[in-house]
């Protein structure tokens, strides 16, 4: 393995063992709460609180990367993301493990650090090569989490979950620290002036249209993840919980549309595999939207859907991170505010129009969202167009 391979690999789970800290609760919500005594109605503050920790931190944390050695960020924020997830494990109270949870979804943004670092220790020929696997470790985690996290509760319980998470994350700690180049600044700006810089990149046109994207991009994501389950544990099917989480594993095709997003990226072609996915990703709807008729349909649906989807992002990501090399933290931090909007808008809507029009209305609310992204892709295509016309004029 060379050098430039292994420091991908690294990266690469680096971002899957901290990105699997925010997911690994979703299928194991019930465990907790009947070990914690909590009523139904307020385990949903268990996955709530990692994730609004995790918005705090791409807004406050995530600009720091443009500021100091990488190296010593993305270690420091492992270290404290394992504080967290320690602290989860031995909670007996709700209010200790929701601070654990919160504390480790905050520090969780070091996936962005880590997807900016890995940006510009590319070249800019390897640039999407890196960019797609290093995003694919994300797709692992996220999808992984549910998997794993079934398997290890049901052998040693539900706080083994956050016992190995916390391990790993320390264990990658030190990783870092001794296989991560040391990332210099010869110019460093104030935190002020980061956040500033933050805040003006929502005025320009090339960041703003890709943020929207990827906010109808995993909107249209939240709605399938958020939903499923609720098709696939009612009839005619009546999955167990376990069975409906082997679905995920479908989702695993999207570790190669970012790997080939970013080969396709670096020659040159990211804005056009973006629109082609954002093609398919519409496209998928119509066979997810079988999900009470034909489990075969799903899983087709759930493939091409996936695919699509990190295929977008790993080209968005390109295209930022190439046209702010010097705010690439930041760029990608303020990108990911969109994505976890836009997430949270999925689940959302999903479990809103499934209650009033099924599973049906609810496939028709996540191809709209599929939708609205291409016509801002195209639109923005148009824009681009025009304004390179107007210039050779």
């Amino acid at each position: 393995m060379s050098p430039a391979s292994g420091r991908r690999t690294l990266f690469a789970v680096i971002c899957a063992v901290a990105v699997a800290t925010i997911y690994v609760a979703q299928p194991v919500l019930t465990l907790i709460g009947d070990d914690l005594g909590l009523p139904e109605a307020d385990s949903g503050w268990i996955v709530t609180t990692g994730q609004l920790g995790y918005l705090i931190g791409l807004a406050l944390l995530v600009p720091l990367g443009d500021m100091l050695d990488r190296r010593k960020l993305i270690a420091g924020h492992l270290l404290l993301a394992a504080v967290g997830m320690i602290l989860t494990a031995v909670a007996t109270h709700l209010w200790l493990l929701l601070a654990g949870l919160a504390i480790a979804g905050l520090f969780a943004v070091v996936v962005q650090t880590t997807v900016a670092f890995a940006a510009d220790l590319s070249t800019a020929a390897e640039r999407g090569r890196t960019l797609g696997a290093v995003t694919s470790g994300v797709i692992i985690g996220i999808l992984g989490a549910r998997v794993i996290a079934g398997g290890l509760a049901a052998l040693w319980g539900w706080r083994s979950i956050y016992v190995v998470l916390a391990v790993l994350l320390l264990a990658l700690t030190g990783l870092a620290l001794n296989l991560l180049p040391s990332d210099p600044r010869d110019v460093r700006p104030t935190y002020g002036a980061v956040l500033i810089s933050l805040a003006h990149l929502f005025r320009e046109r090339l960041f703003l249209s890709r943020g929207l994207i990827t906010f109808f991009l995993f909107a249209s994501f939240g709605v399938l993840w958020s939903g499923l389950a609720l098709p696939l544990g009612a009839e005619p099917w009546h999955l167990s919980t376990a069975q409906i989480g082997l679905f995920g594993i479908a989702g695993l095709a999207g570790a190669l549309g970012a790997s080939r997003a970013g080969r396709g990226a670096d020659s040159g072609r990211a804005d056009v595999i973006a629109g082609g996915a954002l093609v398919l990703l519409a496209a998928s709807w119509p066979a997810t939207g079988q999900a009470s008729r034909s489990l075969w349909a799903v899983v087709v649906g759930v493939i091409v859907l996936d695919f699509a989807v990190q295929a977008v992002h790993v080209s968005n990501q390109h295209l930022l991170t190439a046209a702010y090399p010097q705010r690439t933290s930041s760029v990608i931090g303020g990108c990911m505010l969109f994505y976890s909007l836009g997430s949270a808008v999925g689940a959302t809507g999903t479990t809103a129009v499934y209650s009033a029009a099924g599973w049906a209305g609810s496939s028709l609310l996540g191809a709209a969202f599929a939708l609205c992204a291409l016509v801002i892709w195209a639109a923005d295509r148009r824009t681009a167009g025009d304004t390179r016309h107007d210039v050779l004029v």
